[in-house]
C-alpha cells in the first residue's frame, strides 16, 4: 500500500491518498477527517500510525506503507 499527501490550494484543504500495489485509489480523505475513509477500508485501528506518518510526509512524495 502507498500513501501520498496532496497540497490543497486556497479553500481546498490538504488531502491524503491511499493506493494499493497496482496504484488503484483505495481512500482519499482530508488530513483532519480520516475516520470514515479509514474505517471503510478496514484500517481504523491503524489511524494513529497513518496520521503520524502523514504529519511528517512532504507534499507530493509517495511512500510505501508496511501495514
Amino acid at each position: 500500500m502507498y500513501i501520498l499527501k496532496v497540497k490543497g490550494v486556497a479553500k481546498i484543504p490538504d488531502y491524503v491518498q491511499l493506493r494499493d500495489e497496482k496504484f488503484t485509489l483505495l481512500a482519499y480523505f482530508r488530513v483532519d477527517r480520516p475516520e470514515k475513509s479509514l474505517e471503510k477500508i478496514g484500517l481504523a485501528e491503524k489511524q494513529e500510525y497513518i496520521l503520524n506518518l502523514v504529519k511528517d510526509l512532504p507534499f507530493g512524495k509517495i511512500v510505501k506503507l508496511e501495514i
